[in-house]
């Protein structure tokens, strides 16, 4: 599986694994959703604060292992390890891109 990451797929992984959370905010477009842990945020305003709790809860790392798209969507699989049980675990990260933002991210 390919492993090279569109650009603000690549931005967000960089800035992820720097707990930048200014730069992780500026990869997503301002009407950006994202579903994780059975939640919908809709928003930067509700994207930053899943942002900073994943970060504050967890110490993530991400590491892409493969990317492969599904129609409008490019799909990671990612390493992810941090202080949570079970560390690390495989995870599906589905985003959808538009004029090098993301505006849809489901991890599963």
């Amino acid at each position: 599986m390919n492993t090279q990451l569109p650009q603000p797929i690549h931005d967000y992984v960089n800035a992820s694994n720097a707990h930048d959370v200014k730069s992780i905010l500026a990869c997503f477009s301002d009407t950006a959703t994202v579903q994780d842990e059975g939640q919908t945020l809709k928003g930067k305003q509700s994207i930053e604060g899943w942002i900073m709790k994943s970060i504050g809860k967890y110490k993530f790392q991400l590491k892409p292992l493969g990317v492969k798209t599904d129609g409008n969507q490019v799909v990671v699989s990612m390493q992810v390890s941090g202080t949570f049980d079970g560390s690390p675990v495989e995870l599906e990260f589905r985003f959808k891109t538009e004029k090098e933002n993301i505006v849809s991210l489901v991890v599963r």
